[in-house]
């Protein structure tokens, strides 16, 4: 059956999340809240989530009973599409969210599927799920991020600018880093180790240690720039959200990303990467598989991080993922994997768009209304969609978005075979 119909939403509070109305996502869930959850002072709106996913569900708006997971089990071929369906079972193969990020989430890595199986396989309590979660984010807002190994050149710079970055790491190693890192006769190879040494050695620290470099790093950098997203600027707020971490070190070694609205992101797996600050839709592999290592509180299992990461590194730059011209009035953000795609579209009063897939695609209004429905449909079909609407559409369904305001935005999120 070709059908698209209005979800719920999966809400959670973490910690790090933005404080009522300056969050997006209170701002996108607000009108479906009970009165007590309206406590705007005390609550972080931190994510919403929208699938299959255990942890954060969606529903059928109009019988919250359902679950779009049961819903799926139900009407497989019909809601996945044949080609989905045989190639990623009865479920739908990506987890989509929205973020408000106010402090640092955790310098983080997602292992790929094998090593997902086998972290699953010995500690479930910890790994809960059994694949791999590469990811991609688009900016909803202005938002910054770290994400893979900045240029080896980049690395040398701090460590020779500042001496408790120098010190972290340890004469020996830093030294055999900045040689390696000069010579043109170093194969990739032992590029990648010193580089694996040196990040392995700061985040192997002692406490004790830690805390005495970050001291002398917050007097470094103490006096400097304090322009939102400078170095310096940076250190001191990363330490007054997690005081004496070692993540204080980690934009040394990774591209610090400033992305403006619209701007995307991709983060494949065994990448390290950490959110800083904004708001911005998220798409990934359907798995909340997330191994710590820094600025968390959160349990931090440093010895697979440090081992299961590629040690790739560049410019970030090369991070970006670009929109496509998709349609006639959208783009396609399309990262190098098979579970999921993302399609913004931007309309205008009066304007429409007509979109289909041959799988399953979840939709969500960011800004504006409108409505939406079926393509070639009378008006009586067409459902109201509002910021905050989230829809899920069957696989081969052709449905339109209208707007009814001139600032209708909207991201949909896909998987096609």
């Amino acid at each position: 059956m070709k059908e698209v119909f209005r979800i719920t939403c999966g809400l959670q509070h973490y910690h790090w999340g933005k404080l009522g109305e300056d969050s997006k996502v209170y701002q996108l869930i607000k009108d479906e809240l009970a009165e007590n959850e309206k406590d705007l002072e005390k609550k972080h709106f931190a994510e919403l989530w929208m699938g299959t996913h255990q942890s954060g569900s969606s529903y059928l708006y109009n019988d919250k009973k359902v679950s779009l997971k049961e819903y799926i089990l139900a009407n497989p071929e019909e809601a996945l599409g044949e080609g989905v369906l045989n190639k990623f079972g009865q479920d739908l193969p990506f987890l989509y969210k929205i973020l408000s990020v106010n402090a640092a989430l955790s310098i983080q890595a997602h292992p790929g599927k094998k090593l997902a199986e086998k972290l699953h396989k010995s500690r479930p309590e910890v790994y809960k799920d059994d694949n791999h979660k590469p990811e991609m984010s688009i900016a909803l807002t202005d938002f910054e991020a770290m994400s893979g190994f900045r240029s080896l050149e980049e690395i040398v710079e701090f460590l020779r600018k500042h001496p408790s970055f120098y010190e972290l790491v340890g004469k020996e190693k830093a030294e055999r880093f900045i040689q390696i890192s000069s010579e043109k006769e170093a194969s990739e190879s032992e590029k990648r180790q010193v580089l694996r040494d040196i990040f392995t050695k700061a985040m192997k620290t002692e406490k004790t240690q830690v805390e005495q470099r970050v001291h002398e790093l917050l007097e470094e950098t103490r006096g400097g720039s304090n322009v939102k997203g400078s170095m310096d600027e940076l250190v001191h707020r990363l330490f007054s959200q997690y005081g004496n971490d070692i993540g204080l070190f980690c934009p040394f070694f990774l591209n610090v990303l400033q992305l403006k609205p619209g701007e995307a992101f991709f983060m494949g797996a065994d990448e390290p990467h950490a959110y800083i600050s904004g708001d911005c839709v998220e798409c990934m592999a359907t798995s909340d598989n997330v191994v710590r290592a820094g600025l968390t509180p959160k349990f931090r299992d440093v010895d697979v991080l440090v081992d299961m990461l590629t040690y790739e590194y560049g410019p970030g730059e090369d991070k970006l993922t670009k929109g496509a011209k998709w349609a006639n009035h959208s783009l396609l953000y399309n990262p190098p994997i098979d579970e999921f795609a993302v399609v913004q579209t931007k309309l205008r009063k009066n304007e429409c768009e007509k979109l289909t897939f041959d799988g399953p695609a979840v939709i969500i209004v960011t800004t504006g209304s409108g409505t939406i429905g079926l393509a070639n449909e009378n008006s009586a079909s067409q459902q109201t969609a509002r910021t905050g609407s989230a829809f899920f559409a069957s696989a081969n369904t052709e449905f339109c978005l209208n707007a009814e305001s001139d600032d209708f935005l909207a991201y949909t999120a896909f998987t096609s075979v």
